[in-house]
């Protein structure tokens, strides 16, 4: 796969693992930001670099609390569960969403953001493209590593 296909949307989002993961195996319907968006349409989401060991575990216990009250999460975390702290994918454009809306207030038990993006369409790359984040929204192509380029 070309890094500069042009199917490939130029925004991306950064997002932290093991959220990353959540969005794309066990069905993560809404990414949790403390800001408002206008932006919809597809997106690229970057699994950001950083991670604390909290976040990492934090992770973990509402995806066993969500996985005890619904089966649906509970099949996909046993069919695909968080991988280890250390070999996680980080750095790097994982994959694509749609954003299809901005909520203040959702039944989601993956819901506890100021804001929700409502994400619907998760569609993983063959292979990640490294990449240095940013906040907010951002053109991931100007951000591009050397082992992106030439790896």
């Amino acid at each position: 796969m070309s890094i500069f296909m042009p199917d490939l949307p130029q925004l991306a989002l950064s997002v932290r693992q093991p959220w990353v993961h959540c969005i794309y195996y066990l069905g993560k319907p809404v990414e949790n930001r403390d800001w408002n968006t206008q932006i919809r349409g597809t997106v690229c989401i970057h699994a950001s670099k950083g991670m604390t060991r909290a976040e990492y575990y934090e992770c973990r216990m509402l995806v066993s609390n969500i996985a005890a009250e619904d089966a649906d999460t509970r099949a996909k975390a046993i069919q695909h569960p968080i991988p280890p702290l250390q070999p996680i994918q980080r750095g790097a454009i994982i994959g694509t969403v749609d954003i299809v809306d901005v909520v203040r207030r959702s039944d989601s038990r993956w819901f506890f953001g100021r804001y929700g993006f409502v994400l619907e369409n998760p569609r993983l790359l063959e292979k990640p493209i490294p990449c240095k984040g940013a906040l907010g929204f951002f053109n991931w192509r100007a951000k591009l590593t050397a082992e992106a380029c030439h790896g």
